[in-house]
């Protein structure tokens, strides 16, 4: 689906960034304005299903599990009924894992049961309630969690502190040898408050830079 900007505004963002931070400060300079793009969702239960599908798996490889997985369902769309309703066996002859299609069908079964909340209820649920409710999904942690916080929800205080290149990005622009521990990174990050998705936006463009950052 397609790509939309995020509905925050961006630049008093960047700017109480700059003035908390000047390491991120520098960071902001190398890259200029925020430009992360939201990714639109239909359902919470197509979002995560995917994100299911896509665990450790290259994009390439888990795009065309995908597309068979959603081949199974009219029109493309799965439904947590008809997914829970599929044999294992079938979603195994498209691609899954035994553990990914296992994963799915609890998505599907925690769904109908409303642990998954559908797309008006998620909206008006603050962040750590979202995230309890989706960790309770087999195959869904904590990252992926926030995740769908982060790219579809937009919400704009998110800092998956165990993410690789989250903390990669961090131990570049503070000229570290070692990378953070997730609660030093988390701890660090307060200071980024209320905007920790701006932030890490720019920690996961340092993580791609193949020198580090300009000195004061």
């Amino acid at each position: 689906m397609a790509a939309r900007r995020y509905p925050f505004d961006a630049r008093a963002a960047v700017r109480a960034l700059r003035a908390a931070d000047p390491a991120l400060a520098r960071t902001i300079d190398v890259f200029g304005p925020f430009a992360m793009q939201r990714q639109a969702m239909r359902t919470p239960f197509e979002a995560l299903l995917r994100a299911i599908v896509y665990q450790q798996l290259s994009g390439r490889a888990a795009g065309a599990i995908h597309a068979r997985m959603l081949a199974l369902f009219e029109g493309g769309r799965p439904t947590p009924r008809a997914l829970e309703a599929m044999s294992e066996a079938r979603l195994r002859e498209v691609g899954l894992s035994r553990a990914k299609a296992a994963a799915a069908r609890d998505l599907a079964a925690k769904t109908l049961a409303r642990v998954v909340p559908g797309g008006r209820a998620l909206r008006a649920m603050p962040d750590d309630e979202i995230v309890a409710r989706l960790v309770q999904v087999r195959g869904i942690g904590r990252w992926t969690a926030e995740m769908l916080l982060m790219s579809h929800l937009a919400r704009p205080d998110i800092l998956p502190a165990t993410d690789l290149g989250i903390r990669r990005g961090y131990a570049r622009i503070q000229g570290l040898d070692d990378l953070p521990e997730p609660a030093d990174l988390l701890a660090h990050g307060e200071r980024w408050r209320p905007w920790r998705t701006v932030a890490s936006w720019y920690l996961w463009r340092a993580a791609d830079l193949d020198a580090g950052l300009p000195e004061d």
